[in-house]
């Protein structure tokens, strides 16, 4: 029971056909917990409303009871949002609870075939670091007894209020509360409502049916004005109505349609008629998609731009932003920025939690990061925040728009007066799923198996697909805050030019190895910028497949998804 990049992700009838395995795992969080936090203490609990949650959630309370939980606050149905449990953590009552067990695979497909998740965040509200996930791996290696109290009666989850579960409290929480006051801290609330309210623009917002939706219509909805027929799919279900609830151009499909966009994200016949601004949030409502009229902006474009307009455009940072941060595999649009504004700048693994030790360095906040895998936030809490990155463009936006009698400033000029700027970094990422693992270990091993051959070699470096590779290394980090070291993050094939492409391993799947590629080459040229990445990209695609011999060792002549 090792946990992957965010949580221990497993097939449904894996988690419920075995009453075990749930129990197994739930008894070592809290063995591997302080137990002065855990007896008389506040926990949250929640998750994105996927099958089989409610069950896992009584069973959680049950046994929080049983080893001592004073309190346990849960969200009215069960739901509650990724980034409002970290919301809630940090803010209600001052920052009583000592964590949250947060039931989410995020992304993933649920249904009773689907995905079960199942993560700890800790007092700050961040991801559990690898110190305690590893600690709660070791309890799972030896654990010979759980606590649970399988008498107790099922909690009524929904309605709000107090009730009991033998000597703890149950109080079943607004899951919205506590995090539209956050972001009410963050955003000047009547200057978007304005921006919505203006005749000349609309807006459309996606959530998936996952948790996004209640904070869509309270937030989007009854604080901005947004007209409930512009907020798709705000109904959570436990199967995300049938869909993949991962915001990108492939699975989002009905917004993108709307937004005048194909898959590929070229512009369709029906731009001319499509709302000025769109946007997506998946199953737990941390991650996020963000189009504009017949128009994509890739998350490594979002971070770097929200980044350049943010003491202008967003209160949070009207006194300036200290720190950027960005994953490795994100492009390097936010480092242009860093350094033309003098932001201090970091390049972490995938994984929101390291950026949570440099959140907490008040020589680093205000702080704001982001990941190509469509998460973007800042330091206001400490998970990505889907609903948190549409505020932030409709604050970019509202500023572009000053005069409510011009014409509107779009999300497209607004990105591309950005690349004008500070130059474009074509990205596209390609997702080889459920490979067999195995042979996906043997991909990363023939790149690998090229780091002699470029040494060897020196200014000369290897001819691969017509293109030159200078460099290939494999990436470490060293957390300047505390010297932890993380190692084998990803392989990085450099190539004269400037182009790179970066082979990953992904840890957010439940079966198999998931592949990604990376792609991005650096454009200055304005009048080169508008052309289609996925056709700039290609003869480095080639190149880098040549190098890792993806195809032969997995049988994949391509890639399962291409964002």
């Amino acid at each position: 029971m090792k946990m992957g990049t965010s949580g221990l992700r497993k097939k449904v009838p894996v988690v419920k056909g075995d009453p075990m395995y749930l129990k197994n795992f739930v008894q070592s969080i809290f063995d591997a917990l302080p137990k002065d936090d855990i007896l008389g203490g506040t926990l949250v609990v929640g998750g994105d409303g996927r099958y089989y949650n409610k069950e896992a959630l009584q069973t959680i309370i049950r046994m929080a009871a049983a080893n001592g939980v004073g309190r346990v606050w849960v969200g009215k149905e069960g739901l509650i949002s990724t980034p409002a449990v970290s919301a809630i953590v940090r803010e209600r009552e001052a920052g009583a609870a000592f964590g949250a067990i947060v039931l989410t695979a995020s992304h993933n497909p649920g249904g009773p075939d689907g995905d079960f998740g199942i993560k700890y965040n800790t007092g700050d509200g961040a991801p559990a670091k690898e110190l305690l996930t590893e600690g709660v791996y070791d309890f799972t290696t030896k654990i010979t007894r759980v606590l649970d109290l399988e008498d107790a009666e099922e909690v009524d989850l929904g309605t709000v209020g107090t009730s009991t579960v033998g000597n703890m409290v149950v109080e079943v929480i607004d899951p919205v509360d506590d995090y539209l006051a956050v972001l009410e801290a963050c955003f000047d609330f009547p200057a978007l409502k304005a921006l919505v309210s203006r005749p000349d623009f609309s807006m459309v917002f996606d959530a998936m049916h996952g948790a996004a939706g209640p904070s869509a219509k309270r937030i989007l909805g009854e604080a901005l004005g947004v007209p409930l027929d512009s907020l798709m799919n705000c109904v959570p279900s436990e199967d995300f109505g049938g869909g993949h609830p991962d915001p990108n151009l492939a699975y989002a499909e009905e917004l993108v349609k709307v937004m005048g966009l194909d898959g590929g994200g070229m512009q369709t016949a029906a731009a001319k008629s499509a709302p000025d601004f769109g946007a997506a949030a998946d199953g737990d409502a941390d991650r996020n998609m963000i189009l504009g009229k017949g128009f994509f902006v890739t998350p490594s474009d979002s971070v770097a731009i929200l980044a350049a307009n943010g003491k202008a455009a967003i209160p949070q940072f009207a006194g300036g932003i200290n720190g950027v941060a960005r994953s490795m595999p994100t492009s390097g649009a936010l480092d242009v920025v860093a350094e033309a504004l003098d932001f201090s700048f970091f390049e972490t693994p995938t994984g929101w939690k390291y950026f949570g030790n440099l959140m907490d360095c008040e020589q680093y906040t205000p702080f704001i990061c982001g990941e190509e895998s469509f998460g973007t936030g800042s330091s206001h809490i400490r998970e990505k925040d889907g609903m948190w990155a549409v505020l932030a463009w409709m604050s970019v936006l509202a500023n572009a728009n000053p005069d409510e009698s011009a014409p509107l400033v779009g999300i497209q000029e607004i990105v591309q007066n950005h690349w004008a700027k500070f130059g474009r970094h074509f990205y596209v990422r390609y997702d080889y799923e459920a490979v067999d693992s195995g042979a996906a270990e043997e991909v990363m091993e023939t790149i690998r198996g090229h780091f002699a051959s470029i040494a060897n070699e020196g200014d000369k470096g290897i001819m691969f697909g017509g293109m030159k590779c200078n460099s290939i290394e494999e990436f470490l980090y060293v957390d300047p805050v505390d010297d932890s070291v993380t190692s084998k993050q990803g392989l990085i094939l450099s190539f004269v030019g400037g182009a790179r492409a970066i082979f990953r391993l992904s840890g957010t799947g439940s079966e198999g190895a998931t592949i990604r590629l990376y792609l991005e080459s650096y454009e200055e040229d304005v009048a080169k910028q508008s052309a289609n990445p996925q056709e700039v990209l290609l003869p480095l695609a080639a190149a880098a497949l040549e190098a890792s011999n993806l195809a032969a060792l997995t049988g994949r002549a391509s890639p399962t998804v291409i964002t």
